[in-house]
């Protein structure tokens, strides 16, 4: 048993066993949607920190959101790529004990920053003539950095189980990335530790920042009803609506994973629903922030514009010459 533990060096991914023609289509259509949620988040952040109207509380915390899902895409989104072009090439123990840390650091980042984000909505709208005094600057970026520190933390502690337990064979991992559910089953040795602190991690990070989240959007939505101009009531409703989405879809999928009955879900379903968390929710974030969001739309339009007069001037200035 002990020559065993130490001969696992490397982990083969699965993947999607589907057939050559197939990999290469989803290989086309991953790289669009991979390329997509790099420039559609990209852009919000450069809008973000470049349009001085969007230096705002909400845009801060969005601008750490764009970073998150553009790290969560490249901590996973090559990796599958690369599967999909050639099924044996392994990735070694380091790369994917990384990968289980960074994906789950990431998602907990992800997880908070959407609870911090429903805070503040909530003291922009129920307690407008507060908002600056409560969500200064200094606050925001205490937020901000607890956020990011605590997810990284609570990651390490998964990581740090994991590193514990022997990995004896097989070395295939039934996934197109190293999830962490899916690297506990090929350990030989007792995983109920392990079990019971993912539960109790999701009832702290899914469930509680769930129930906080709902809770904050009654009480805005009581609070939007009040607002007497119609104008105010359908600024405020457009932004919390495009927040509301992105917390449906993130906390949906990420609570269907991680605490259902695991015999209602076969490990493909669980692939479709890992794709939807890994690929298209970073995707979609972008769409519907600028989409749903009167003042992202304006900085938007605002850049384009900047950068057609620019080349309308340079047009002029070259024919001069």
């Amino acid at each position: 048993m002990e020559e065993n533990q130490t001969m696992v060096t490397e982990f083969v991914l699965l993947g999607f066993c589907l057939g050559p023609r197939i990999h290469l289509v989803l290989f086309l259509l991953f790289s669009l949607f991979y390329t997509f949620t790099i420039l559609g988040n990209g852009t919000i952040l450069a809008m973000i920190c470049l349009d001085s109207r969007l230096h705002t509380p909400m845009y801060f915390f969005l601008s750490h959101l764009a970073v998150v899902d553009m790290a969560y895409a490249c901590n996973t989104v090559p990796q599958t790529l690369i599967n999909l072009l050639d099924e044996t090439r392994p990735i070694t123990f380091a790369g994917c004990m990384t990968q289980t840390f960074l994906f789950l650091a990431f998602a907990h980042t992800e997880c908070v920053l959407l609870v911090v984000m429903s805070y503040d909505r909530y003291v922009a709208i129920c307690h407008p003539l507060h908002y600056t005094v409560i969500m200064n600057w200094r606050v925001c970026t205490i937020l901000a950095a607890v956020s990011w520190i605590f997810s990284f933390l609570l990651a390490l502690v998964h990581l740090l189980l994991i590193l514990r337990l022997p990995f004896c064979g097989p070395h295939e991992i039934n996934h197109f990335f190293c999830e962490i559910l899916s690297v506990l089953k090929l350990a030989c040795a007792d995983t109920t530790l392990n079990q019971v602190i993912i539960f109790a991690a999701c009832v702290f990070i899914l469930v509680g920042p769930l129930c906080f989240v709902l809770v904050s959007y009654t009480s805005i939505l009581v609070a939007i009803l009040r607002i007497q101009s119609g104008e105010g009531r359908r600024k405020a409703f457009s932004t919390c609506s495009s927040h509301l989405c992105v917390v449906g879809l993130f906390f949906g999928s990420a609570i269907v994973m991680y605490m259902a009955p695991k015999s209602q879900h076969p490990e493909e379903q669980q692939k479709v629903l890992f794709l939807f968390y890994s690929f298209f929710n970073p995707m979609l974030n972008p769409l519907i922030y600028s989409l749903r969001n009167a003042e992202v739309k304006g900085a938007l339009k605002r850049s384009l514009c900047k950068e057609s007069h620019s080349w309308l001037v340079w047009c002029s200035d070259h024919k001069s010459w």
